[in-house]
């Protein structure tokens, strides 16, 4: 490749893949808001750490204000609710044959897509463990599955390509013909995290607790009933099946579910989920409202309720606004209302 690949968004996902991709001699180009940790990604370098890799790697990069030019591939990696902002500033610069590629958690395409068009839009599930710690420093906490495909299900050329480069970073990645099974397959597990982040405790912890229970239950069930209703099917990772929270499904293999995750979990060294960071650490709001939020929104469209994502996502933004505490007091609310919810259906 003569033209680099711009990764838009410098962090835990978009960092982790312009270090590895460098060191693989791909020309890339970071794009970050952050100007003291775009100097030592082009300085000092990108600083790897973790059990999976630990390396350093000299990253070219710029603040937005600092770029020039048009580039054929957009890396898009900024959290999901600073997406459109993202959009606006990175569309001058997307070629007009050129692609956005979503290295996200949540349904970002659809923005995405609203935005610069269903051809220029390609779709990535990402859910490898990886944290921004400051300036010129990620922590690469465990691998996990990448996938790409194109939104209509085709298998293009520009795909495959995306596929051979995301290969050398991971290299189990994979291929797909049905990208919006995985992203909505990861929302189910996605809801869940955003509960574990209710408390200062950890991923495993939250998952191995049996009075915690009803909520991974809850919020598993919800997502898989507004995924059947919308005609998606949905797709996992691991032995982490989203399915088994399909409508009509039994209760065993969903238990079994939880207790694997609380095994996952057990084996990264990120410990705690990127929402109780931007909580606990960073002191700032966090995607709920594009990641869990946008469930309950689709969910109203096809007449699916879905009492739990709502209440989880109104005590994230309680504990945004100071009203609650990150604490066990706060996730019991929760516990409540999946309790209350599953006794009356």
């Amino acid at each position: 490749m003569s033209e680099p690949i711009l990764i838009w968004g410098a962090g835990a996902i978009g960092g982790t893949l312009g270090a590895y991709w460098a060191r693989a001699g791909i020309p890339v180009l970071l794009v970050d808001i952050v100007a003291e940790h775009v100097e030592a990604c082009r300085t000092s370098g990108l600083a790897i750490t973790g059990p999976v890799e630990g390396f350093r790697q000299v990253v070219p990069a710029a603040t937005p204000q600092e770029l020039t030019g048009r580039y054929s591939c957009i890396v898009l990696a900024v959290k999901a609710g600073a997406t459109e902002t993202a959009l606006a500033m990175l569309a001058p610069h997307l070629a007009e044959d050129g692609f956005v590629l979503s290295a996200q958690n949540g349904l970002n395409e659809l923005a995405i897509a609203k935005a610069v068009g269903e051809r220029r839009t390609m779709g990535c599930f990402v859910n490898f463990g990886a944290d921004w710690l400051g300036p010129g420093e990620i922590l690469y906490g465990n691998r996990s599955a990448v996938v790409v495909g194109e939104l209509d299900g085709t298998v293009s050329a520009r795909a495959a390509e995306m596929h051979r480069l995301l290969k050398m970073f991971e290299p189990d990645a994979i291929l797909t013909d049905n990208i919006f099974g995985y992203l909505w397959g990861k929302l189910a597990y996605g809801a869940m995290l955003f509960g574990t982040a209710l408390t200062d405790d950890s991923m495993s912890a939250n998952f191995a607790d049996p009075a915690r229970l009803p909520v991974w239950l809850a919020l598993g069930r919800e997502v898989g009933a507004v995924a059947a209703k919308r005609g998606i099917t949905s797709l996992g990772f691991g032995e982490f099946d989203p399915m088994v929270f399909a409508p009509g499904r039994p209760e065993g293999p969903q238990v079994e579910t939880i207790r694997w995750l609380a095994h996952y979990t057990s084996q990264t060294a990120k410990t705690h989920s990127g929402i109780w960071r931007d909580l606990a650490v960073r002191k700032r709001k966090t995607e709920v409202d594009p990641q869990i939020g946008i469930i309950a929104t689709l969910g109203s469209e096809v007449g699916v309720p879905t009492p739990a994502l709502e209440t989880l996502v109104a005590l994230i933004h309680d504990i945004e606004e100071g009203r609650r505490p990150m604490a066990f007091e706060t996730l019991k609310v929760l516990i409540d209302r999946c309790r209350s919810v599953s006794t009356t259906a």
